[in-house]
């Protein structure tokens, strides 16, 4: 007899544990079930994503990291309802890195950046729930002896309506597991006009033990024998330990241990936290900080500014026509230099990690945005085998980009947690550490220049982005030829089909890259490079419709096809937010839009200043197209966020840089919007009218800015070209 590899790979799944069910990948039957002694309380697993108890309680398994931005409640009612069960008996499941690797990557890609954690996702966990509904309903017509096409499914009850019979899933999940799984590909999804879970405000799952207080965070583990560290890394980036003399430390309270970490720094090991913490300062440490200890923030605005003017090393990434050429013979000129400072992530659960590494196995638990490289950077660190590590997800208490491709704390727990084998150890960076030590936004300046002919129509722009590349700083040996980063030019991209679209349509355009990278580390923050490029792009937008004499939405207007996603987005926030309609005498409104992660999005903002030059912010319209939004509650929420966000960063945010090391150490000098200065938000949501499926915490962001410093600079009669704003003079 003659065995397929398909067919072997089914058979073979019966011995490891589970049902291959939801994708084309091999999945494990229940073990249990197979030997016959299967406990009927326990859940039956329906493949990779849904697990079913016998009281029809459905069980989806996730992936992706939940953070506080929704995904998870999302990406259930993504496999709820292909699956057609009950949403009130619908929990979920945090899916462990190293069960992904073991099954060969059956969850796709863990990894939750780029506002993709929905949308590069939604195919095949939709599947996964109907390729479980399809098992099921096949183990009901085999129990009744009737064609499968007579059968309807509502809420996990499955009816066969000629003999008048029900039953549930939960009765089913037993034979439904003996079956052989149906090719994934093979399934026709629903139609979204069929959908009753998908696009419902649906209270998200995620939420009762964070208002109850239970919730446990990474930072909250408490492991019998644990033992705490507290870190200190050389002040300016790159420096190294020169001398350390730990003798004091050694002797106080609870301390059991003073470690170093490599040459960039040490950490203390004691009974409790505080007391490593305190310990940390009786360490008599000198530091080799090295020539970046000269650097500040006048030599990397002057290395910058060189960027603006260099006519050598340039990235030529967008040109079409003339530009250069056109603005020379234009009738009005018009320029304006922009600039976005370094940011911190400040995320409210410092970085943690709490490591125990033994001699062949190491186990970290943590709250990460990418659990696999997470496990990969303890593995690597330790050098013990990546099968022999294990990994405990916590949701991280704020991600914003900081824990999500950098592994950095985890590699410090571990080697931290080496040095004392057998002992499991909780590392916890203090609030200044983390605020000292981050991946920061990269810093940039931008010049545009564009001309006007007699007609006020724009007959060509020139862009020069100057500034550092996240890109270059994770990759120190790639060869980035011809400084080519297109990622430093998100959202200018001429691609109809790309999602990072630059929705103007100019007759000559030249867009220029020069790379300027300092000693600083700089990585993702929420949007990326998104937030920085619509800031510059759209207040110099408004810049040309002043010179223009134009309104400002009729001048995007003119700009856009008539036709456009994006028109629309625009033309629904200007009529949302009252565009139109006269202002009640001190208030002033701006406007701004962006396409960005798939979504398209604009935004008016009302505010008024006050004679000492105080802003208050009273109203914001946001008007977006996700194409499907899968619950538009936390659509809201996540918008919502974003303009706490956005207006933080764009008021107060900003990380200086004196003597080589950032300033800004806690929130007492790194300000963030409070709950009695959040204005009033209106989110409209457009409903999709075709298939995409975009991001929306962080497309949402990059239309805050802009709109907010537009609508001060039609308060002041003139341009607010860099951020802070704290920085600039408003009266």
């Amino acid at each position: 007899m003659t065995t397929s590899r398909r067919d072997f790979l089914i058979k073979s799944s019966l011995v490891s544990g589970g049902l291959c069910l939801g994708l084309s990948l091999p999945f494990t039957a229940n073990l249990a079930l197979a030997a016959g002694t299967e406990d009927l309380a326990s859940p039956i697993e329906m493949g990779a994503w849904v697990l079913i108890r016998p009281d029809n309680t459905c069980i989806v398994r996730i992936a992706k990291t939940e953070m506080g931005q929704g995904t998870l409640t999302g990406l259930a009612q993504l496999v709820a309802e292909e699956l057609d069960c009950d949403w009130s008996h619908v929990k979920t499941e945090k899916v462990s890195p190293q069960e992904n690797l073991k099954r060969k990557n059956a969850w796709g890609q863990m990894l939750t950046v780029g506002s993709f954690g929905i949308r590069f996702s939604q195919d095949y966990v939709r599947r996964g729930g109907a390729a479980a509904r399809f098992m099921l309903l096949t183990a009901a017509a085999d129990q009744w002896q009737v064609p499968l096409s007579e059968l309807t499914v509502s809420k996990g009850i499955v009816t066969h309506q000629n003999s008048s019979r029900s039953t549930t899933y939960g009765k089913l999940a037993e034979a439904a597991a003996r079956l052989t799984p149906p090719d994934p590909k093979s399934l026709i999804l629903k139609e979204p006009k069929d959908w009753k879970i998908i696009g419902q405000p649906l209270n998200r799952l995620d939420t009762a033990d964070k208002l109850n207080g239970s919730k446990s965070y990474g930072i909250d583990v408490n492991l019998p024998n644990m033992l705490n560290a507290a870190v200190m890394a050389c002040p300016v980036f790159g420096g190294k330990v020169k001398s350390l003399d730990d003798s004091r430390a050694l002797k106080m309270p609870g301390v059991k241990k003073v470690v170093r970490l490599d040459d960039y720094g040490f950490a203390v090991i004691a009974s409790t936290w505080w007391r490593a913490k305190e310990a940390l300062g009786a360490v008599l440490v000198q530091w080799d900080e090295g020539a970046a200890a000269q650097a500040s923030d006048a030599t990397i605005k002057a290395h910058l500014e060189d960027g603006l003017k260099t006519q050598t090393g340039l990235y030529e990434f967008r040109k079409n026509g003339n530009a250069l050429d056109a603005i020379q013979g234009a009738v009005k000129k018009i320029e304006g230099t922009y600039y976005a400072p370094f940011l911190a992530h400040a995320t409210m659960e410092p970085l943690n990690c709490t490591a125990l590494v033994e001699a062949d196995r190491a186990e970290v638990w943590v709250g990460t945005q990418d659990p696999e490289g997470a496990l990969l950077a303890m593995s690597k660190q330790s050098g013990i085998a990546i099968e022999k590590c294990f990994l405990n997800r916590y949701d991280p208490g704020g991600g914003f980009g900081r824990r999500g491709r950098v592994s950095d704390y985890v590699t410090m727990a571990v080697s931290i947690a080496q040095q004392m084998p057998g002992t499991p150890i909780k590392m916890i960076w203090s609030r200044e550490e983390d605020m000292t030590h981050g991946q920061y936004r990269p810093i940039s300046m931008c010049k545009f220049t564009a001309g006007l002919d007699a007609n006020h129509k724009v007959v060509g722009m020139h862009v020069r982005l100057s500034g550092q590349s996240i890109y270059a700083w994770r990759n120190p040996t790639a060869n980035l030829k011809d400084y080519k980063d297109d990622f430093q030019l998100q959202g200018w991209f001429a691609d109809p089909k790309s999602d990072q679209q630059l929705c103007y349509t100019l007759p000559n355009l030249l867009i220029e890259y020069a790379m300027r990278n300092s000693h600083v580390p700089v990585g993702t923050w929420r949007g990326v490079n998104v937030p920085q490029n619509s800031f510059y792009m759209e207040c110099f937008i408004e810049e040309m419709a002043r010179a223009s004499g134009m309104d400002s939405v009729e001048f995007r207007r003119s700009l856009m096809p008539t036709q456009s996603r994006q028109l629309a987005m625009l033309n629904l926030a200007a009529e949302k937010g009252d565009w139109n309609k006269p202002l009640a005498k001190g208030k002033h409104r701006g406007i701004a839009q962006f396409m960005s992660y798939d979504t398209y999005s604009a935004a008016t903002i009302e505010l008024s200043l006050d004679k000492s030059g105080a802003v208050k912010i009273h109203r914001i319209v946001l008007a977006l197209d996700c194409g499907y939004a899968v619950n538009p509650a936390q659509i809201e929420a996540q918008v919502q966020g974003s303009i706490v966000y956005g207006l933080s960063a764009a008021l107060w945010g900003e990380c200086t840089i004196q003597k080589g090391r950032v300033v800004q150490t806690n929130f007492h000098n790194y300000r963030v919007l409070k709950l009695a200065e959040m204005p009033k938000v209106e989110t409209i949501i457009k409903p999709a009218l075709k298939g995409s499926w975009g991001g929306i915490g962080e497309p949402t962001i990059a239309v805050v800015a802009p709109a907010l410093v537009n609508a001060l600079s039609n308060a002041l009669g003139r341009p607010i070209r860099s951020l802070p704003l704290k920085n600039q003079k408003l009266v």
